[in-house]
This record gives structure tokens, C-alpha cells and sequence, in this order.
């Protein structure tokens, strides 16, 4: 199995990452949205939904939500918060979003905090840009919430340790043949643990290829979760956002 098949399905990456700061990311979304303009009830994908809170607070904010997550874990806790609204389901982003998960087009699809990235083979990636322009209405928007691979190169600390929950991890990082690989081990109840995360570090250029490939437009790029100008050497994100084109 690949790694992401494996690592985001324990407790143990839920807990590294327990302290993710959910405020400022609720207010990047409110400030996406407001920037999108989506009009409320609109229907909206979170793609690589996780723990469904964004899904959760993106319906509170009036908009018909679909998450869909690679992990049976994630979704199956997910499954509490659903309404007539807010609708959770396995999904692997290659694929095809068929009919039974997302019946009509929709206006909106969000991949947010570093989802992307993860496939080896660059025609998943491609993949991925697919599957969206077919479930997307036209002129609808993508937004792709990625790292920026010059400010990683710029600040990247090989070798941290961090505790939560009485379990100490140690994390290393290094960048190999374009990807950034993150090494995790930890010992809990006298086993030890070792997972990985291995990024590719897409330029603006290779996204940018994918999306016109599949009918999408940049039309901006933000460099951090405020929506400030995009920086090459300075922004830490490098938020795309693709309008799909027409067909007429």
C-alpha cells in the first residue's frame, strides 16, 4: 500500500497533527469564499476532507457539501455530522466521481492544506484534474491549496521533535529527486512506529500544465492563508485558483 494509504488511516497522524491551527483555517475559507463569491446552497466538493471539520464548517456557511476522503477511519467518523446538506464518502481523488457520489455537477471543488502531491506516476496527478473538470460545472472554480516548493527549499529544518499525548515523535525531513520526504518514528506501549510523507514538489508551471490540459484557467494565486500576493521566495502556499472554461 502506499504510504498515504496507510499513515493518514492510524490515530497516530491524527494526533502529531491535533494542534493545526482550525481557526486560521476557518477563516481562510471565509475569505476564499467571499473572494469565489459562491452563492449560498451552491454545491461544493472537499476533496481529501480528512476529519470533515472544513466540510462541517463550509455547510454552516450555507452551502450544499459533499467530502470525500481516502480514508475509511476518517469518513466513518465523519458520518456523525452529516445532514440533508453535508454528505461524506470514501473516494480515492484518481478516480472518477460517478453519479451515486455526486449526482449533479457541482459549483465548487476545494483541495485544501496539501493534498495533492502524493502519486508517484505524474498521470494520477492528471487524473486527479480530470476527475474534477468532469463532475464541474462550467465556469465553476478549483482550488488547489499546495505548498510552495522555494519557500520549503528556503526553511526546511532537517530534524525536529515534538510530544503529544505522552508520545514523543522525532521527524526528519530532506528533499530527494523533487519531493520533500518527512521520516516519522515514535515508540508507544514498547513498539516502535516508523511512517513517512513524501510530497512532490510541483512547480507552478507542471500544475498549471495539468489544469489547462483539463479545461481549467488560472485567474490567482495566493501565498498564504490571509490571501496576500504570492511571493516566490517568501509565501509558504501557493493557493491556485482554476475557473473551468466554457465549452461554448
Amino acid at each position: 500500500m502506499a504510504w498515504f494509504e496507510t499513515w493518514f488511516d492510524t490515530p497516530y497522524y491524527h494526533i502529531l497533527y491535533k494542534d493545526r491551527d482550525f481557526a486560521e483555517a476557518e477563516n481562510f475559507i471565509t475569505l476564499l469564499i467571499n473572494y469565489l463569491n459562491i452563492q449560498k446552497d451552491s454545491k461544493i466538493i472537499d476533496l481529501a476532507c480528512g476529519k470533515g471539520r472544513h466540510s462541517v464548517f463550509l455547510n454552516k456557511l450555507g452551502y450544499q457539501v459533499l467530502g470525500l476522503d481516502l480514508s475509511h477511519q476518517s469518513i466513518d467518523h465523519n458520518k456523525q455530522f452529516e445532514n440533508s446538506d453535508l454528505k461524506f464518502e470514501v473516494h480515492d481523488m484518481r478516480n472518477e466521481i460517478f453519479p451515486e457520489i455526486s449526482a449533479e455537477k457541482v459549483d465548487a471543488v476545494l483541495n485544501l492544506f496539501t493534498s495533492f502531491g502524493y502519486f508517484e506516476d505524474e498521470n494520477d496527478d492528471r487524473k486527479v484534474f480530470q476527475s474534477i473538470s468532469n463532475v464541474m460545472k462550467d465556469n465553476g472554480y478549483f482550488v488547489l491549496d499546495f505548498l510552495n516548493a522555494k519557500w520549503v527549499e528556503n526553511t526546511l529544518i532537517e530534524e525536529d521533535k515534538t510530544s503529544k499525548e505522552g508520545i514523543d515523535f522525532t521527524i526528519k525531513k530532506k528533499i530527494e529527486d523533487q519531493h520533500v520526504i518527512k521520516d516519522i518514528t515514535f515508540n508507544d506501549d514498547g513498539k516502535d512506529y516508523h511512517f513517512f510523507e513524501k510530497v512532490k514538489l510541483h512547480t507552478l508551471d507542471e500544475i498549471n500544465s495539468y489544469a489547462e490540459e483539463f479545461g481549467f484557467e488560472r485567474v490567482q494565486i495566493f501565498g498564504d492563508y490571509h490571501l496576500n500576493e504570492f511571493d516566490l521566495e517568501t509565501s509558504p502556499r501557493c493557493i491556485n485558483v482554476f475557473k473551468k472554461k466554457s465549452d461554448n
